[in-house]
Parts: C-alpha cells; sequence; structure tokens
C-alpha cells in the first residue's frame, strides 16, 4: 500500500515541491492549508490531479496550526506514516512586526502538531522544518552542534519549535527529525523574500515597468541554495533508522551584493544605477553571516547540493522574465479545484 503523507504548508515553497517529490514516489499526500479569502494554492496548481477524480493521490485540508481540535480530527482521519510540519509564518523582518503571532504559529504551532501527534494515537515519522536563523549570531560555520543565538522573533520560535521535537523524541519515542535548512530559493519563492525580490525587480527593469528596487542590508552573508533539491534532503532524514538532526546547506557564502550582481548581470545592466538602500529594511537586530556545514547529511544522507549560485540566480531569473512575459500576453490561467 502507499505510504501516507500529511504536509503543514503544503501551498508554500517547499510545500509544493515536497508534495510533487512524493506523488512521484508514489505516495498519498495531504495538505493542510489555511482558510483564505483569496486563492492561495497557486504553487500546487500544477499538479494535475483533481481530487475527485478516483485516483486522485492528493487531498487539500482547511487547517491551522493555533487549532489544536482539528488538527487532533485531521490526524485520525489522514493517519499519515510521514508528517512533515512545513507551516510558519516565516517571514523574518515581518516577525519583529508581528512576534506573538509569529510565536503562536512558528513556535507553539509545531507544539501543537506534537501533541496532536501524540493525542491521536498516530505512530509516524515526525519532520520539523527547522532553520538557519536559530544560530543568528553564532559563528560560522554552523553544524549541528553549534550554538542556538537567535537574532529575530522567527528564529527564537524555530529554537522552540527544534527542541519541542527533541523532547517529544526523548520523552514519548516519537521518531522526530529537525531538518535545519540554510537559505534555499526557487522561482516560487514568496516574492517579499529578498532573492525572488531580486529577480522580479530585475524582470521588470528589464522591460522599462519598474525604475528602482529598494533593499535593505547588502552585506548580509547567506548560503543560497536550491529549494526542490532540499526538500529531497529532508525525505532523506526521515528515513533513516534512527531520529536525528542534519543542517542541509551548500557551504557557499554569498552577500545580498553578490546576489543582485549577478541577477542583473543575467540581463546586462549595471545594477549600481537600479538598487537603493533603504533603511526601513533593515533588521532591528540583524543576522551578518549564516553559512552551514553540511557534512553530516553528506556522510549519513549521502546528499549533496547540485544546483550551486551561478545557476541559481539564472533559473530564478529566467523564470521571472518569463513569469512576467506570460502575465503581459495574458497566458496565466488559474485552476479552480
Amino acid at each position: 500500500m502507499s505510504k501516507v503523507a500529511l504536509i503543514t504548508g503544503i501551498t508554500g515553497q517547499d510545500g509544493s515541491y515536497l508534495a510533487e517529490f512524493l506523488l512521484a514516489k508514489g505516495y498519498v499526500v495531504h495538505g493542510v492549508q489555511r482558510r483564505s479569502s483569496s486563492f492561495n494554492t497557486d504553487r500546487i496548481e500544477r499538479i494535475d490531479v483533481h481530487p475527485r477524480d478516483p485516483g486522485a493521490r492528493l487531498f487539500l485540508h482547511y487547517g491551522d496550526l493555533v487549532d489544536t481540535t482539528s488538527l487532533i480530527e485531521l490526524l485520525r482521519r489522514t493517519r499519515p506514516d510521514e508528517i512533515y510540519n512545513l507551516g510558519a509564518q516565516s517571514h523574518v523582518r515581518v516577525s519583529f512586526d508581528i512576534p506573538v503571532y509569529t510565536a503562536g504559529v512558528t513556535g507553539l504551532g509545531a507544539l501543537r502538531l506534537l501533541e496532536a501527534v501524540r493525542a491521536a494515537g498516530i505512530r509516524c515519522r515526525f519532520y520539523q522544518a527547522s532553520s538557519s536563523e536559530m544560530f543568528g549570531a553564532t559563528p560560522p560555520p554552523q553544524r549541528e552542534d553549534s550554538p542556538f543565538r537567535p537574532r529575530s522573533p522567527y528564529g527564537c520560535a524555530k529554537v522552540f519549535a527544534y527542541w519541542a521535537a527533541v523532547n517529544y523524541r526523548e520523552a514519548w519515542g516519537l521518531h522526530a527529525v529537525n531538518g535545519i535548512l540554510f537559505n534555499h530559493e526557487s522561482p516560487r519563492r514568496g516574492e517579499n523574500f529578498v532573492t525572488r525580490k531580486i529577480t522580479r525587480a530585475v524582470a521588470r527593469i528589464e522591460a522599462g515597468i519598474q525604475d528602482k528596487l529598494y533593499l535593505g542590508n547588502l552585506d548580509a552573508v547567506r548560503d543560497w541554495g536550491y529549494a526542490p533539491e532540499y526538500v529531497e534532503a529532508m525525505w532523506l532524514a526521515l528515513q533513516q533508522g534512527s531520529p536525528d538532526d542534519y543542517v542541509v546547506a551548500t557551504g557557499d557564502a554569498r552577500t545580498v551584493r553578490e546576489f543582485v550582481e549577478a541577477a542583473f548581470e543575467q540581463v546586462g545592466l549595471d545594477w549600481e544605477k537600479y538598487v537603493v538602500t533603504d533603511p526601513a529594511y533593515f533588521r532591528p537586530s540583524e543576522v551578518d553571516s549564516l553559512i552551514g556545514d553540511a557534512s553530516k547529511a553528506r556522510r549519513v544522507l549521502g546528499w549533496a547540493p547540485k544546483t550551486l549560485f551561478p545557476d541559481l540566480v539564472r533559473i530564478m531569473v529566467d523564470a521571472d522574465r518569463q513569469l512576467l512575459e506570460d502575465e503581459r500576453m495574458g497566458r496565466l490561467v488559474r485552476v479552480d479545484r
């Protein structure tokens, strides 16, 4: 029989790629989506499986990480073999503006889901999406045994969720795994995240419909990988005989300025003519450098990044140029489910 997976955050970048990955492996996939007055499933509309078809293997359910009762009921109905908790308020800068909400969804949400697993009596494997932001001010390179020094409400919430997963592993014997993923991007990245903000602006500036790109700290150093490859690491981590925690990263340190330079270079433009530093985009407490050491993932999981920085930038710029062209030609059609 097919394995059953439940994904919170299925409508996000990672959730959509993970759903495709698991479906390709023959899983039945259940996804949790929040109720919204506007469509929020565009990232998974490319999965051509209608939920009412006899052979359907992808099903969406309304739910929320702030509602424990609905989580318990959903677990009892779907009885998943694997749970991937990718749901969160995941924008670091925004977490300073809505810290209590961020803590409630990103931190306590993980605890609610863990407790729902226990309350529902489900025997499953549990993946917690942890983040490099937990390291914060810790000097790089950061690895599994590096201390946590978060510098944002989001980072603090992720630290709580990380230790909640460890606690349920040790206290209740849950097969709980933390994947400490460093920055991972793709054309499906949200448009208010810095990499996608850059590549979308490059396409619009090239087309003559945007004049300037306003950014914050250009000197911040990040370790950027390609999101579809990182969801494979999530799955690999959950297939191991014993639960453990893994850093997933490229180890390639790049500044935001380098990303900007590479993106504008793709279309033959001088970035300095268009980019303006705006203090409004600086964080109250900055994270200067996040660079991961994924040696353990290479050794234990056999995982290594394939798409490195230059190709990642090219993929994202080309995708946003194509997206803009499709929008202008009226080729984008929404699929209602």
